[in-house]
């Protein structure tokens, strides 16, 4: 989610980060029981989920590529996330959006949209297109971040991206078209102005105007059909699936609904009948108004309490032997529920969740909580892929988080080059293409379907444990060396440590770690290493052939 202007930008994070307290809505429940009644009769709850991600087979992790070109992305696609085993990429909202000059481009203005035409920053529909296809050709899969809560902010006028005439005014958007009719109103919002004030108010926070963006009525059926067929329009040319923006600002039973209208997926890249994967934007810090299990069961959503519980972990706030019962015991919803994540392109800057993540600017906790995001079990991974920007705290805020992509002189996006090492140039930072992370996201690959086990930790900040009988991590996370002797679960062999270096041809580049008959291993792990981590996984054993990132 966005700000408006920087005049409305912190007051748009004040409202994303309050806490509200638990407050039952029968609103909701009665308009649930409708909906609930309206789908099944009309046999739209046929399957009942769009919850099942639409990876290729052996693939289990997404990684968002903020605000690339399309272009770029078909070409990373084809040069690095299809042979380096990532399920998909999550783009930036491809539709037409509002041209902010003042701030100059800020990654925020493509989140207010202008119609639904697929012209922006990062290419027109043909480049959308063409992305799609390559990156579909080399099995990975397309996540369109979509906006449909609301359009621009309702003061102002002017030409979108794509050329469309917009007034926030008036509530005109020929490019659509949506008019005044199809926005909500004094009828569904009482706050005077039409802005939400209260978040301890479900009513208000789902009818009224999120930081003055005009707020769609998606209870209306032409809205409806209209934002389905945009998102029916972008499953037409292969994408598969979508994380939904603001769903918190939405009726569970209105995006049912839209959902509801979704077409199967493309069958010349998925089988017949495949669901779209969504997953919803819901912040829900466990007190919260809204709940995010008032969105689950149909749908996944993003789980923001992950990512600020384990930055408290790996910032030593709470201790790491407390991770042994990592997931739904610490408040979390259940696992097939979430989309997980150490940080996002909005709590990176201190936006949604209230900030507090760890990210690339604290590189060394960032990857050791990024590897155990990876080898965890709970919930579907996503990986973080940024750009740098000029940080400037007043005040405990960030004053430069509205800074967009990098960018040329005339404010076209610069493209991401690769450097001899597999870094990005630019201004690109990739955190999806740092050796502890895609070998992370090859490691989850192959232990998935398999439970933890072989639990270990100091009584402090060093755990180890194993998936199953395919992989085992040791992360030393304190202030003292571990020297110790540990039940791995893996058959016996020599394997590749896949954070000191890679698995090439047999063998490997960083060190490596002999597993004996009784499947135990000697690991000694300094406190003050640059990666005080230690990763085995049988698809790494020295002398195999097979070769798992592809």
């Amino acid at each position: 989610m966005i700000g408006f202007v920087p005049k409305t930008h912190l007051r748009y994070v004040q409202f994303k980060t309050r806490y509200a307290t638990d407050k039952t809505d029968t609103v909701t429940v009665i308009e649930m029981f409708l909906v609930l009644v309206v789908v099944l009769s009309l046999g739209l709850a046929q399957g009942g989920t769009w919850s099942n991600p639409t990876c290729a087979p052996g693939r289990h992790t997404i990684t968002h590529l903020f605000e690339w070109k399309w272009s770029d992305i078909a070409a990373e696609c084809e040069r690095f996330l299809g042979p380096y085993g990532y399920c998909g990429v999550q783009i930036s909202p491809p539709n037409e959006n509002r041209v902010v000059t003042s701030p100059n481009r800020p990654w925020w203005e493509r989140y207010q949209p202008v119609s639904y035409k697929l012209t922006t920053r990062s290419g027109n529909e043909d480049d959308f297109r063409d992305m799609v296809q390559r990156c579909n050709k080399v099995n990975v899969r397309v996540y369109a971040d979509v906006v449909i809560n609301h359009m621009t902010g309702s003061g102002g006028s002017g030409t979108g991206t794509g050329g469309s005439h917009w007034d926030g005014n008036s509530l005109s958007y020929p490019g659509v078209p949506f008019s005044s009719w199809d926005f909500n109103s004094g009828s569904e919002c009482q706050t005077g102005d039409g802005n939400i004030h209260n978040y301890n108010d479900p009513n208000e926070v789902r009818n009224c105007r999120l930081v003055s963006l005009v707020d769609l009525k998606l209870s209306k059926d032409y809205v409806r059909d209209t934002v389905a067929g945009y998102l029916n329009h972008l499953i037409s040319l292969g994408v598969a699936g979508f994380r939904v923006d603001a769903a918190k600002h939405m009726w569970p039973g209105d995006l049912r609904s839209v959902f509801g209208r979704l077409n199967g997926l493309n069958t010349a890249y998925f089988p017949s009948g495949t669901k779209p994967f969504i997953y919803q934007e819901v912040i829900d810090m466990g007190h919260e108004a809204i709940h995010a299990s008032e969105y689950t069961g149909f749908a996944r959503v993003t789980n923001f309490i992950y990512g600020i519980k384990l930055a408290d972990v790996f910032r030593h706030r709470n201790q790491a032997k407390w991770l042994r019962t990592w997931g739904q015991q610490w408040g979390m919803p259940n696992s097939n529920d979430v989309v997980v994540f150490i940080d996002n392109h909005d709590n990176q800057r201190g936006h949604g969740g209230g900030g507090g993540v760890l990210t690339f600017f604290e590189p060394r906790a960032y990857k050791m909580a990024t590897e155990f995001m990876l080898a965890h079990p709970y919930g579907f991974t996503r990986v973080m892929s940024s750009y740098k920007w000029n940080r400037n705290i007043q005040g405990g805020d960030d004053i430069n988080n509205w800074q967009g992509p990098p960018h040329n002189g005339d404010m076209s996006i610069k493209g991401a080059t690769i450097q001899s090492d597999m870094s990005c140039g630019n201004g690109w930072v990739c955190e999806h293409r740092w050796r502890q992370i895609y070998n992370m996201v090859a490691f989850r690959n192959v232990v998935m379907g398999t439970t933890m086990a072989n639990w270990w930790d100091n009584g402090d900040y060093a755990i180890a444990f194993s998936r199953g009988n395919k992989g085992f991590i040791v992360i030393n996370a304190g202030t003292t060396d571990i020297n110790v002797n540990l039940q791995t679960g893996l058959p016996q062999g020599t394997y590749c440590d896949v954070i000191s270096g890679d698995y090439n041809n047999g063998g490997c580049t960083g060190n490596q770690v002999h597993v004996g008959g009784d499947g135990h291993a000697h690991f000694h792990i300094s406190h003050s290493s640059d990666d005080p981590v230690v990763a085995i996984h049988i698809g790494a054993k020295k002398g195999s052939e097979k070769k798992v990132t592809t």
